[in-house]
């Protein structure tokens, strides 16, 4: 199984970025899939979260009403839209899927894509 992230950069406050996360060596709409980030000095934390067929999703508070999770799974990718950025989003940022579907709720998940960074200037 791999997850690869993509879509990570420099923005400035306010603005919007989407990141993508195509997955290969698993039946993708089996899994749940989410998103985590981790700022440096910081430990990793939630961000969002998206069932398998993609018709329940949830958000960490600090990014509800801006960032909008979603999945094709035909395309075996799960994306993340962030719009109005903020420096205190500056982070790497994780895609992370699970087969186990108690993973959305207990946000622990078995597979981990390597990263992307985003950098919200100010």
């Amino acid at each position: 199984v791999q997850l690869q992230a993509s879509g990570g950069g420099l923005v400035q406050a306010g603005g919007s970025l989407r990141l993508s996360c195509v997955a290969s060596g698993l039946t993708f709409s089996n899994y749940v899939a989410g998103w985590f980030r981790q700022s440096p000095g910081q430990e990793r934390e939630f961000v969002a979260a998206i069932m398998w067929s993609g018709g329940n999703t949830n958000y960490a508070d600090s990014v509800k009403g801006r960032f909008t999770i979603s999945r094709v799974n035909a395309k075996k990718t799960v994306y993340l839209q962030m719009n109005s950025l903020k420096p205190e989003d500056t982070a790497v940022y994780y895609c992370a899927a699970d087969l186990d579907g108690r993973a959305y709720s207990t946000r622990e998940y078995g597979y981990w894509g390597q990263g992307t960074l985003v950098t919200v200037s100010s």
